[in-house]
């Protein structure tokens, strides 16, 4: 198309939801929105939309709500919270209410094809990057801003600079995308990549499942990015053959300068863990090595997935976890928990001693389900460390793998989980 030169497929997202032929790095446009969800923590974006004088919603048919923060409630506050979030979508004609037996908002927009290439979705999350795994342009806004685009259908957003991460090599036994996104955040630093995109390509992609590009693009959050992206390819389109119609796939123009092009090989890479108190301070695990842990923690958008609690029953399948350390599995949406009890990974992860959780995001965010004592040490398959994410502000939480969580969970410390599964497959053949 005429003016759509030395464009990033980003931009082209950018451009059509702006009607306008070409857009480029820095600009302010205005955007037609194609999907805005709101989750249960922002009652406040009802609130606005009622201040800025809106009385019916401007797209119902693109509007979604999350009831998955706070799921099930458990404060008087919450339910009622919850309570004027249902009947916002009663009276507003939305039908898309996901409540609180759906799950994680970034997982039921995979699993239910909302998430598509080619498309501007915009959620009250800051973990909307997820959406780059689709080849869609997703990022998080706040509540006054998400309100605007319930009244207008339309919001500004400033063109980002694309930072293009290559990644190359096969993973060792052990070592998942998780363990990837980490090191690359501890080499880079929290505050790398502030409202820029960073798309992820190279070979490594090959090997990578759906699931596991999820948490790649997940993470980016924690880089400070405002979007990810990955070129849709067969793997993905595989994965939306039987959920999602009707997309378009931008493609990246070849002369298309990035601000930075970084390349990872993997291959020596060995699993990772990101320690108290910030995402960025990342180690090799073997440093934490024996570090004893109070509460193991498997789930959320970023390693709740089948694949995920696949890896935790494959660790865990005819053994008990540690009497000294809790494990936590939840399930990062109810098709993820049905799909995981169909293939016996629940029955394994409850006979070997987990306590399951409702799908959603449970004690990720540190509300209830699972919260941890002062003084007390967690390991988690989430995405943030902060002091009190998880409970009290004087616990320590360690970010790893949903596999080293399980090994952790096993031995009551951290542990790679590697010798596990050179053990199960020696035993397999």
């Amino acid at each position: 198309m005429k003016g759509r030169k030395h464009m990033h497929a980003l931009e082209k997202i950018l451009a059509k939801a702006a009607k306008k032929d070409s857009v480029r790095a820095g600009e302010i446009v205005n955007c037609e929105v194609d999907m805005a969800g709101v989750n249960d923590l922002y009652l406040q974006t009802i609130r606005s939309f009622y201040e800025m004088g809106g009385e019916k919603v401007f797209a119902p048919q693109k509007t979604i709500v999350f009831l998955d923060h706070y799921a099930p409630a458990s404060t008087i506050i919450q339910a009622d919270n919850q309570k004027q979030f249902r009947a916002f979508c009663r009276d507003q004609g939305i039908d898309k209410l996901m409540d609180i037996n759906q799950g994680v908002c970034h997982q039921i927009m995979a699993d239910k094809g909302f998430s598509k290439p080619g498309q501007l979705i915009v959620i009250t999350d800051s973990h909307t990057t997820t959406n780059g795994t689709f080849g869609a342009f997703g990022t998080g806004v706040g509540a006054t801003e998400l309100a605007v685009i319930l009244r207008t259908g339309s919001l500004w957003f400033r063109v980002p600079e694309v930072i293009r991460i290559n990644l190359e090599g096969e993973l060792k036994p052990g070592v998942y995308a998780k363990d990837v996104i980490l090191y690359i955040i501890g080499k880079m630093g929290a505050d790398y990549a502030v409202y820029k995109a960073v798309e992820f390509t190279g070979s490594l992609l090959n090997q990578l499942s759906m699931s596991e590009r999820m948490a790649l693009c997940n993470m980016t959050t924690e880089m400070g990015a405002k979007t990810s992206y990955i070129q849709p390819d067969e793997i993905t389109f595989s994965y939306l053959k039987d959920k999602a119609v009707d997309y378009e796939v931008f493609e990246t123009d070849a002369d298309y300068q990035y601000s930075a092009e970084l390349t990872f090989d993997v291959t020596d890479l060995g699993t990772q863990i990101a320690a108290p108190h910030s995402v960025d301070n990342v180690f090799p695990l073997s440093e934490f090595e024996g570090k004893p842990v109070d509460q193991a923690f498997i789930g959320t958008c970023t390693g709740g997935r089948v694949q995920d609690l696949a890896a935790a029953a494959y660790i865990l399948k005819g053994r008990r976890i540690n009497p000294s350390t809790r494990l936590l599995v939840v399930p990062a949406s109810s098709q993820v928990l049905l799909e995981s009890i169909e293939k016996g990974y629940i029955q394994t992860l409850v006979d070997a001693g987990a306590t399951l959780v409702t799908p959603g995001c449970a004690a990720c965010l540190g509300t209830h389900e699972g919260m941890i004592a002062e003084g007390e040490v967690c390991i988690t398959s989430s995405n943030r460390n902060f002091p009190g994410r998880m409970g009290h502000s004087k616990a320590e939480i360690f970010l790893a793998s949903p596999a080293s969580v399980a090994a952790a969970a096993l031995n009551g410390h951290i542990t790679d989980p590697a010798r596990y599964l050179v053990e199960r497959e020696d035993h397999d053949e």
